[in-house]
């Protein structure tokens, strides 16, 4: 995958936040995580991730490496200043220091970015299915000195509906868990089934991140609607490769 690397970035006018989610394009790692991997734990040679991750910083003009998370899949929220790098679990992380870096990594779960309109706070949010069972993104503006309807949000690149075909186990704990109707609709209407008989869905992930975030009182998120696992040549996917490195969404204040 080669290029120079490229960030798609929100279309705010938030005052001194610096956002965006990485391509998989301008790094030096090789097959299957080629080229731009920033994750660690994927078995990707460290050294080329070290290196990825300085050119993220120099070409996205960050005042720092970003606050890398080890990533569960569960509601834990941190501030930025209790984390070590690639140490700390949690699947949210926010700050309201100028010079933090908040950053989650994703391939095909939907990575979410928040601001304060005053620029005040940001938080980033890694929203699997489990999270978003888990109440990832409720924790998270619930931890934020800022009423809701004082945030501007983002849903960045994740697998598409068309894409992520789950079970009625997954329907079933979401709509359990969560405050609003998961976001989801029956293979073939409803007529197709596995072998054992049972129903499968198609789960729109970015959707039902984005009835969350409204229910909590977000208003009017942007979903940039970028499929991970139709998207080969931008993005990783972990249901379509296996083996497969990270984008990130990475927030900050101060440009």
């Amino acid at each position: 995958m080669a290029g120079e690397i490229q960030i798609l970035r929100p279309d705010w006018t938030i005052n001194g936040v610096n956002a965006g989610f990485t391509l998989r394009t301008g790094g030096v790692s090789q097959p299957p995580y080629d080229s731009l991997n920033l994750a660690l734990h994927v078995g990707d040679d460290p050294d080329a991730v070290r290196e990825n991750r300085r050119r993220l910083v120099e070409h996205a003009k960050l005042p720092e490496e970003p606050r890398w998370l080890k990533q569960v899949h569960g509601n834990q929220v941190v501030h930025a200043s209790e984390v070590e790098r690639d140490v700390t679990q949690a699947d949210a992380v926010w700050t309201d220091q100028p010079g933090q870096v908040c950053a989650v990594m994703v391939a095909d779960c939907v990575p979410i970015l928040l601001a304060a309109n005053d620029g005040s706070c940001v938080a980033a949010i890694h929203a699997g299915w489990r999270g978003l069972a888990a109440g990832v993104i409720e924790a998270t503006i619930d931890a934020l000195p800022v009423a809701p309807n004082a945030l501007s949000a983002v849903i960045g690149p994740c697998i598409g509906k068309n894409a992520y075909e789950v079970g009625p186990e997954v329907i079933k704990q979401l709509d359990a868990a969560m405050p609003v109707a998961a976001q989801f609709s029956a293979v073939d209407d409803g007529l197709a089934s596995d072998a054992s008989g049972t129903d499968r869905y198609w789960l729109d992930m970015a959707a039902s991140a984005n009835a969350v975030l409204r229910y909590m009182g977000v208003p009017a998120p942007v979903m940039l609607r970028d499929c991970t696992h139709a998207a080969t040549d931008r993005y990783y996917s972990y249901r379509r490769d296996g083996r497969a490195g990270r984008i990130a969404g990475v927030i900050g204040q101060g440009r």
